[in-house]
């Protein structure tokens, strides 16, 4: 079983690049998050052109990074799932403000997928994108669906989605199983996709430990 977990709004409990550009980069940022919410720009687009706004080294952000607050219900999940399961964070974000707030947490053996952040100098930074498919319907620096299907061909299935945007919306058609909060339960609503709907991890805890997993039988509660 994959437990593919999205980060910012879902393991964290505040989207950390929304964060980050409100105390580190040019106002100007929140225009492209406009014509990103209103389909004129893809995620891609916006995040490399957003990052390019924003000012800080290596040991500033770092320290910001540190301070990114994580569900509180996460390390209780985290050890129950992991006896029978694999977990993979598997963002749209920034891969050093993940392992930054998961090293602090103390998850940092926890694999993880995301765009990744380069410091060219203190005023400009790049973005890269090894997860990118070019044919990825969301548009994102990051395909969900394809580093899902390859985590369920090294790891096994099914594949359980923990997410709660629009990061999410492709993979939510494909995984076996979707738990989802904030703009996805609306988006499963509209696609007439099954899901659990959830709060926090305390919320997914209680779910799974209902499950029959010897015999693969999932369901609600």
């Amino acid at each position: 079983m994959i437990f593919v977990l999205d980060f910012d709004g879902t393991l964290a409990t505040e989207d950390t690049v929304d964060q980050l550009l409100e105390h580190h980069a040019d106002p100007a940022w929140q225009a492209l998050e406009t014509d990103w919410v209103d389909g004129r720009i893809s995620a891609l687009e916006c995040m490399q052109s957003q990052v390019r706004l924003v000012r800080g080294d290596h040991i500033t952000l770092g320290k910001f990074f540190r301070q990114i607050r994580l569900d509180p219900h996460f390390d209780v999940f985290r050890q129950y799932v992991r006896r029978f399961a694999h977990l993979a964070v598997v963002s749209d974000g920034l891969d050093f403000a993940i392992q930054t707030a998961l090293r602090h947490a103390g998850h940092e053996d926890l694999p993880v997928y995301a765009n990744q952040l380069h410091f060219i100098s203190p005023d400009r930074l790049e973005l890269s994108f090894p997860h990118r498919q070019t044919d990825c319907r969301g548009g994102n620096g990051v395909c969900k669906c394809t580093v899902a299907r390859q985590l369920a061909a090294r790891h096994g299935g099914p594949i359980v989605l923990v997410g709660d945007g629009k990061s999410d919306a492709c993979l939510a058609g494909e995984a076996d199983i979707v738990f989802a909060k904030g703009s996805l339960i609306r988006h499963c609503q509209s696609e007439n996709i099954s899901h659990i709907p959830f709060e926090h991890f305390g919320d997914v805890l209680c779910a799974v430990q209902a499950w029959d997993i010897d015999n693969q039988l999932f369901a609600a509660v």
